[in-house]
């Protein structure tokens, strides 16, 4: 822990790495806390898979184009209300089964993510590390991208606090009542999307549905309000972040990885102090 911490001081690196983890973490603890209550990561898997598609089209445009200007975030962010956007209408309006649906979106996304970087001249590393995330490759370009998502995200999640409860809790009671429901459910995946590119920079495509929902899990252990769940799912989220490169920088692991096992192991840990504390 000494070493890890005497690096951060030395290395900008570290630094961005860090403030990466705060920014992915409180957008993590709000839309995570609304996908949980909701049952929607299914859904979160999909946009969360489909969104390779859209970074290896951006890259590709970029190198073999001369689209210099695009960046694959830019791509993901496309890609993720993309998929949204389908999912949420297909299961609202078409008579299609919707695991379906999700499936053909989460297979074609990675296909076409696949394809694209096949046709993209050279090999591009970065590219490749968002499949298992790379933490530590984070450019003071992508905090900024990071912050923006971040405000959009918070910004709509809190003000339509009430909006998106209801939604969550009760679809067609809310639709009953006047609410545009379909309207805010759209509204709500959409958040989930741009969470998803958000935490996708942390631990990668593969491994965002463990961060987006594992540290919402754990605080739903301890709290059966929404507002308290989101404050403790971004702590724990910020915690496994942190946690997971202080210990993942001495052995050299990946540090997406070691992420996810710390959320794991920290949701296993809430699962019997929960229990206790109902026995109490």
């Amino acid at each position: 822990m000494n070493e890890f911490l005497s690096a951060v001081a030395g290395h900008a690196f570290l630094q961005q790495a860090l403030v990466a983890g705060a920014l992915a973490s409180l957008a993590c603890g709000v839309v995570g806390a609304y996908v949980v209550v909701k049952r929607i990561s299914y859904i979160a898997g999909a946009i969360a898979h489909s969104v390779l598609g859209g970074m290896g089209l951006a890259r590709y445009l970029a190198v073999a184009h001369g689209w210099s200007w695009l960046h694959p975030m830019h791509g993901a962010v496309a890609a993720a209300l993309a998929a949204a956007g389908i999912i949420g209408l297909v299961s609202l309006h078409a008579r299609q089964r919707e695991d379906t649906i999700i499936g053909a979106v989460w297979a074609v996304g990675m296909a076409t993510g696949v394809v694209f970087i096949a046709l993209t001249p050279g090999y591009d590393v970065q590219l490749m590390s968002y499949l298992f995330g790379n933490i530590l490759m984070v450019t003071p370009e992508n905090l900024w991208l990071m912050a923006g998502l971040d405000a959009v995200v918070l910004g709509a999640a809190l003000l339509l606090y009430r909006q998106l409860l209801a939604v969550c809790f009760d679809q067609e009671f809310a639709r009953l009542r006047g609410l545009p429901a379909d309207f805010y459910y759209l509204l709500l995946l959409g958040l989930t999307a741009l969470t998803v590119v958000l935490l996708s920079q942390v631990v990668g495509i593969i491994l965002v549905i463990a961060l987006l929902t594992l540290p919402a899990a754990t605080a739903a252990n301890f709290f059966r309000r929404l507002g308290p769940i989101m404050a403790l799912a971004a702590l724990v989220c910020l915690g496994v972040t942190w946690g997971g490169l202080a210990l993942s920088y001495g052995p050299d692991l990946p540090a997406g990885a070691v992420i996810v096992l710390l959320a794991g192991a920290v949701y296993l840990v809430s699962l019997g102090l929960g229990r206790l504390a109902r026995k109490d």
